[in-house]
C-alpha cells in the first residue's frame, strides 16, 4: 500500500499539480480541518475538486478525521507550541478517533494534503506514518 503525501504552501499552482499528477496517485486527501480560507489560494476545496479532476484526473476528498483540533492548531501555531508536544498530542488524537479503522481503500494510492511545504512538522507525516506502524504495508513518499 502506498500513500503520498504533499503540501501546497511555497510553491506554484503549475509545480504542485505537475508533482501531484506525475506521482501515480489515484486521489487526493485533503487533511487540514479548515480548507475554505482565501489564504489557501489555488488550494480551496472547491478550487482543488476541479483542479484534481482537470489537471490530474483524480478524486478529492476532505477527510477531517485526519486533521486536529482547532484548539490544538491554535495552541501550535497561534501560542508557540513546541512541535514536539503537538505531535504528542496529535497522535494520541489519532488514536483516540481510532483512524485505523478507517476503509484502507479509500487510502490506498491517496495523497495526503495539507498546507505545510515540507512534511518535516506537518501533521500530514503523522498520519501517514501512525497508518504504516498500526498496517505495517505501508510505503510513504512525500511529494
Amino acid at each position: 500500500m502506498k500513500i503520498f503525501t504533499i503540501g501546497f504552501t511555497k510553491t506554484s499552482a503549475q509545480h504542485f499539480f505537475g508533482r501531484l499528477k506525475n506521482s501515480g496517485a489515484k486521489n487526493l486527501i485533503d487533511v487540514r480541518l479548515n480548507n475554505l480560507s482565501q489564504l489557501a489560494g489555488f488550494a480551496k476545496r472547491d478550487d482543488l475538486k476541479y483542479f484534481t479532476d482537470a489537471i490530474c484526473s483524480m478524486g478529492y476528498q476532505h477527510m477531517t478525521s485526519l486533521a486536529p483540533t482547532q484548539d490544538m492548531l491554535d495552541e501550535y501555531k497561534k501560542g508557540g507550541g513546541a512541535w514536539d508536544a503537538y505531535a504528542e498530542k496529535f497522535l494520541g488524537l489519532m488514536e483516540k478517533r481510532h483512524v485505523e479503522g478507517i476503509d484502507r481503500t479509500l487510502l490506498d494510492g491517496g495523497c495526503l494534503l495539507c498546507s505545510e511545504d515540507k512534511p518535516h512538522h506537518c501533521h500530514r507525516r503523522l498520519v501517514a506514518e501512525y497508518l504504516r506502524k498500526q498496517w505495517s504495508d505501508v510505503e510513504i513518499v512525500h511529494l
